[in-house]
């Protein structure tokens, strides 16, 4: 691993300091997202790494910026969730953002990001999860999708969705 993406991971795993992904540290996630992204380059994996951190910790952009400089900062931030007062309110602006972004960094991170999440769903069917992700399938491809961008990831994706229903 380059030392950049060695010091994203670091970085982030320090930043979700005894978070869970279900069963498993918070890592594990990071992990899945960065290894999808990984033939895409090194600045895919660092923002894999840190996608979610001003989301989910005391984090924020600036300290993004001052750490990995403003290229990597504006993808965090166009990944960062909207505030909302239930997820389809947080969900319906965040989508917004995703479809007027025409960055393809985020947009491939945030495509695997949903992969990482959907398989993981596949192997522990017992949260529920896949089903959600199932009803939010098309307003999410509709803000996220780009054609000729990340086209494996996305087939994975509808894959998985197809084979909820």
């Amino acid at each position: 691993m380059e030392p950049r993406t060695q010091a994203a991971r670091d970085f982030a795993i320090n930043a979700h300091s005894g978070q869970q992904y279900g069963l498993h540290p918070y890592s594990y996630h990071l992990d899945a997202v960065a290894a999808l992204v990984a033939p895409f380059g090194d600045d895919f994996q660092i923002v894999a790494y840190l996608h979610d951190t001003v989301e989910d910790t005391a984090t924020t952009e600036e300290e993004i910026e001052a750490t990995f400089g403003r290229t990597i900062a504006e993808c965090v931030s166009i990944l960062t969730d909207e505030p909302g007062d239930n997820r389809k309110a947080r969900k319906a602006k965040t989508n917004a953002k995703l479809a007027s972004t025409t960055n393809t960094l985020a947009l491939t991170v945030k495509a695997a990001d949903r992969l990482a999440n959907l398989l993981e769903c596949q192997r522990d069917t017992s949260g529920g999860n896949l089903q959600m992700y199932r009803r939010e399938h098309q307003a999410f491809r509709e803000a996220a999708y780009r054609d000729g961008l990340c086209d494996d990831l996305w087939s994975r994706i509808d894959s998985v969705i197809l084979e909820t229903k």
